[in-house]
């Protein structure tokens, strides 16, 4: 078995990281099963958040929610609980529960693009609403401070319109936050379109927050690319990309060696893939294991699999036919015989240095 990478991570090798990289939240994947799978076969996150909270007028939370904030699931890892609302006084209310089990940071999500969220004004539907959330932020704010956390937002730049964002921004300025997370896309675009740089670029220059962005690292190209283009951004957020590739935090901290022969570059790339095909396969073998455990019935675990291939199979190269069994899978026994062919048969695209 692997050994944990964060064991390997010295204070030295934290000190030398270029960049905060903090794990998205993804409803229905990176809860804490995934997300201890994850902490245990790779390193360089520096903060994991979760798939949002929906706080209600019950005053409850729902069960899923619970159990995906408990400590005891947790355990070393640094966890930020998202929430999703536009009433202060629910906010308020899960950020009193969620501080009495030892969380300093809350996160509102501004960013779910989702239908069903939007048309009740919350996620990015809640940026429609400005004079509504500048009171909300207010509120907010105040009790954050009165309470000790601290306070940040992950957002959109939009509704339905990038200009909106210019009033975004000012509400944003009014306040507080740990930090304001960016994904400069508008709602409407759900995950279609490029990021709006030039928004983005205009945010970097008039925050009076710290900036994480988020949107579209999917290698360390792309992340080159970004960094190179705004390099006084110290902080992004991954989610697909780490789904895709759960090595993709270590491949952006990492440096490259340089001076190798084009042979031992070879030699190297093909041991280190073998070496990150037996990582890669332990660390899903941790997750089905974690459902198992957490999930009642194969049927259920084979969703969530199923869902994780969905991000995963692409690393897979020529795993297309391989990838449909997978998907078409009834039974536990078909699908680990499948995944196992997925793992011994298919070579690994992605970075190996």
């Amino acid at each position: 078995m692997w050994q944990s990478m964060t064991d390997s991570v010295t204070q030295t090798e934290r000190a030398k990281k270029r960049m905060d990289i903090y794990f998205a939240p993804m409803e229905g994947i990176t809860g804490y099963v995934f997300r201890n799978a994850h902490h245990q076969f790779y390193g360089s996150i520096t903060q994991y958040f979760t798939p949002f909270i929906a706080p209600s007028r019950s005053r409850r939370l729902t069960a899923r929610e619970l159990q995906d904030i408990l400590p005891d699931h947790n355990q070393g890892i640094n966890v930020v609980p998202q929430l999703l609302t536009n009433r202060a006084e629910d906010f308020i209310w899960a950020a009193e529960r969620i501080r009495e089990f030892g969380y300093t940071e809350v996160n509102l999500n501004l960013g779910c693009p989702s239908g069903t969220v939007v048309s009740k004004y919350r996620g990015s539907g809640f940026l429609a609403l400005r004079e509504e959330l500048d009171r909300f932020l207010e509120e907010v704010s105040s009790s954050m401070q009165k309470m000790g956390l601290s306070f940040s937002v992950k957002t959109r730049i939009g509704k339905e319109k990038p200009e909106e964002f210019q009033e975004l921004l000012q509400i944003f300025n009014r306040y507080p936050l740990e930090k304001l997370i960016i994904h400069p896309r508008v709602q409407t675009d759900f995950y279609k379109n490029r990021p709006n740089w030039e928004v983005f670029r205009k945010a970097e220059e008039d925050s009076r927050n710290p900036l994480c962005y988020n949107g579209d690292i999917f290698s360390g190209d792309s992340y080159r690319t970004f960094a190179e283009t705004f390099p006084q951004v110290k902080a992004v957020m991954l989610g697909r990309g780490i789904l895709q590739n759960p090595a993709l935090a270590e491949e952006i901290c990492s440096k490259k060696e340089s001076g190798r022969s084009r042979m031992g570059i070879a030699k190297v790339r093909t041991n280190t893939e073998d070496s990150e095909r037996q990582r890669l396969r332990c660390f899903h073998d941790a997750v089905l294991a974690g459902y198992q455990e957490a999930i009642p019935g194969d049927r259920n675990v084979l969703f969530k699999m199923k869902e994780l291939w969905s991000y995963l199979g692409v690393r897979f190269e020529g795993g297309e036919r391989l990838l449909k069994r997978l998907k078409k899978a009834g039974r536990m026994e078909e699908y680990k015989a499948v995944a196992g062919q997925l793992f011994e048969d298919c070579a690994l695209t992605g970075e190996f240095l």
